[in-house]
């Protein structure tokens, strides 16, 4: 079973509707690993919706597709919290749990951010923002690879890029011909790769930090 001390620190988790969907969902026979598939598919949905904003940039179709694209990225991190609970609170971990457990969340990361730099026609700021957040995965499991306690610092871990992409998709439903099109998406791009590049810093800076602590 994975350690409850190594898994991100969710306010949700403590929640009663979170409870009761997590026995819900291992009372229908929902495993860890399933779940954390599942976002896989919510995050492609996500990607691909954003993707075709590069074929209809306006009208009801693009909005239909930033809905579409919220609303995978928002299934995806219900995942994200799932698949930990009901490893965890529903004693339903799996041996090979540890690495559906990341792997999922590194390949949802860069088909959301990927689509959404086709979307906006910024295919190398949509690569260089997976990047940085693949980048961020691994300071952060290379400090617990040492021995240290997993940091799951910001300013730009999984759910703040999340929760600034999804509210980009939603202010892009009323962008207006003052404001062009792809404007809210391409500035989130640019807060996701150059919050995520400060995060893995600041992660990186903490490890080193605590290792000469250590070491003194």
């Amino acid at each position: 079973m994975p350690d409850p001390q190594s898994r991100r620190p969710l306010s949700s988790r403590d929640t009663k509707w979170a409870a009761r969907l997590t026995r819900l969902l291992a009372a229908r026979g929902a495993t860890p690993n399933g779940i954390s598939q599942a976002s896989m598919v919510f995050a492609a949905l996500a990607g691909l919706a954003f993707w075709g904003l590069a074929f209809v940039p306006t009208g009801p179709g693009a909005a239909a597709l930033l809905i579409l694209g919220a609303l995978g990225c928002q299934l995806r991190l219900l995942c994200n919290l799932f698949d930990g609970m009901v490893a965890v609170e529903a004693g339903r971990a799996g041996p090979d749990g540890p690495l559906w457990n990341e792997f999922p969340d590194r390949v949802s990361d860069i088909l959301i951010l990927f689509g959404l730099g086709l979307g906006v026609g910024e295919p190398a700021l949509g690569m260089a923002a997976a990047c940085m957040a693949v980048l961020t995965a691994y300071t952060r499991e290379l400090g617990a690879s040492i021995g240290l306690a997993p940091d799951f610092s910001g300013p730009m871990a999984k759910p703040h890029r999340m929760a600034l992409v999804t509210a980009a998709a939603i202010l892009a439903l009323f962008e207006t011909a003052i404001v062009p099109p792809g404007t809210a998406l391409t500035t989130a791009l640019w807060l996701v790769a150059l919050g995520a590049l400060a995060t893995s810093l600041r992660r990186a800076a903490r490890i080193r930090a605590r290792l000469k602590s250590g070491a003194d």
